[in-house]
C-alpha cells in the first residue's frame, strides 16, 4: 500500500492510502523523492481547476527513483534516479503532424497528476518522450524544476532574446521568477512588476536590475519584452502599456476560461505590438531546461521556500494561500 494526496475540494487535500500501482508494458513506476508546489496547483486549491478533477490525485512536478520496470524497457532500470515532466504528445493528431506538439489535442487527456505522493506509475507515451536520468549533481529538489522549467523555455523559444535587451516580467511568483532567472542566464536587463514589495525584494536578491510596485502608477513603454505573469485580465489589458514600438508582450499566465480582454487597436497596429500566447511545452522544450538543470545555470534551489513532509501537504498550500512562501518542496 502506499499514501497518496487526494484534492477533495477546494481547500482540502486528504492522504489516503492506495494500492500501489504495477506497471505494464512500457511503464514504469517511480518512487517520489520530491514533489513541488505550483500556481496552477495553487488555483486548484483555491478554487478548483478545469484540467484538475476533483476529488483526485494531485501534484505535477516531481523527480524520484525506478522501483518497478514494465516489459520492454530498455533504457531505464530499478534504481535509476529520474526526473519528468507529466505529459507527452500523442505524435498521431493534426497538430503533432504539423510538429505543434504542445498543442496536441489529446495531450491535457493522457497527462498524469499524483506527484504529492509515495510512487507514481509514468505510462507508456511519457516514459518513451519525457523521462530523463537524473545527474548526482542534481538534487531530486532541482530535479522536480523540469516541468515549470519546460514552460517557461517554451515560452522563450520563438523570440529573439539578445544580450542587453531590456524585459519587464509583472508577477513575482514562481513562474515570473523563473522567468527572471532564465532572463538573466541569457543576459538581459530585468525589470520586475509586483504589487507586494516583499516579493520585489526577493526578485531582487535573485538578480532583478530594478523592480517596480504595480501600485504605484507609472508610465513606461520602452521595454523590448513583457512577460505577464499572473493570470489576471486587467494585467493582460495594461502590459501593452509597457512595451516599446515594435515590441512583444508573452501572455504567459492563464486567465480563467471564459474571460475576454480588450486592447487599444491603434496601439497594436501602428506600433507593431505582438502579443503572444503561450502554452505548455513540447519534448524539445523539456530536453533544453533538462541541460539547463544538469548543467547548473540557473540557481532554482533558490525558489524553494521550504519542505513539508506528505502528510502535511495541505498546510503548504495554506501557507502559499496566505501568500507565504514561493515554492515547498514535498517529501514523501
Amino acid at each position: 500500500m502506499m499514501l497518496a494526496g487526494i484534492l477533495v475540494k477546494p481547500g482540502v487535500i486528504e492522504l489516503r492510502e492506495m494500492e500501489v500501482p504495477k506497471p505494464s508494458q512500457g511503464e514504469l513506476l517511480v518512487k517520489i523523492k520530491a514533489a513541488l508546489t505550483c500556481g496552477t496547483d495553487l488555483k486548484a486549491f483555491r478554487r478548483g481547476h478545469p484540467v484538475i478533477p476533483m476529488p483526485g490525485l494531485f501534484g505535477h512536478e516531481f523527480s524520484g527513483i525506478v522501483t518497478e520496470v514494465g516489459r520492454g524497457i530498455t533504457r531505464f532500470k530499478k534504481g535509476d534516479a529520474i526526473m519528468a515532466v507529466h505529459s507527452a504528445p500523442c505524435l498521431a493528431c493534426r497538430y503533432c503532424r504539423k510538429e505543434l506538439y504542445n498543442l496536441c489535442e489529446n495531450i491535457m487527456h493522457t497527462k498524469i497528476l499524483g506527484a504529492f505522493a509515495e510512487y507514481i506509475l509514468l505510462p507508456p507515451h511519457i516514459v518513451r518522450q519525457n523521462v530523463l536520468h537524473k545527474p548526482q549533481n542534481l538534487s531530486f529538489e532541482e530535479a522536480a524544476f523540469l516541468e515549470p522549467l519546460s514552460c517557461v523555455v517554451h515560452g522563450m523559444e520563438s523570440l529573439h532574446v539578445k544580450k542587453n535587451d531590456h524585459a519587464l516580467i509583472i508577477g513575482s511568483g514562481p513562474v515570473g521568477l523563473l522567468h527572471l532567472l532564465l532572463l538573466k542566464e541569457k543576459g538581459v536587463q530585468v525589470t520586475v512588476m509586483d504589487k507586494h514589495d516583499s516579493k520585489l525584494k526577493v526578485a531582487t536578491k535573485l538578480g532583478a536590475d530594478s523592480v517596480l510596485l504595480s501600485k504605484i502608477k507609472i508610465v513606461v513603454d520602452d521595454f523590448d519584452y513583457v512577460f505577464e505573469c499572473t493570470g489576471k485580465p486587467e494585467v493582460w489589458e495594461a502590459s501593452v502599456n509597457y512595451v516599446r514600438r515594435g515590441g512583444t508582450v508573452v501572455l504567459f499566465g492563464g486567465c480563467k476560461s471564459g474571460t475576454t480582454v480588450t486592447y487599444d487597436a491603434e496601439r497594436l497596429h501602428y506600433d507593431e505590438i505582438t502579443l503572444k500566447g503561450v502554452f505548455h511545452y513540447t519534448p524539445a522544450d523539456v530536453k533544453k531546461a533538462y541541460k539547463l538543470l544538469c548543467n547548473k545555470n540557473l540557481n532554482v534551489s533558490q525558489l524553494i521556500s521550504g519542505r513539508f513532509p506528505l502528510k502535511q501537504t495541505q498546510k503548504a498550500f495554506e501557507k502559499l494561500s496566505k501568500g507565504v512562501g514561493i515554492k515547498y518542496a514535498i517529501i514523501p
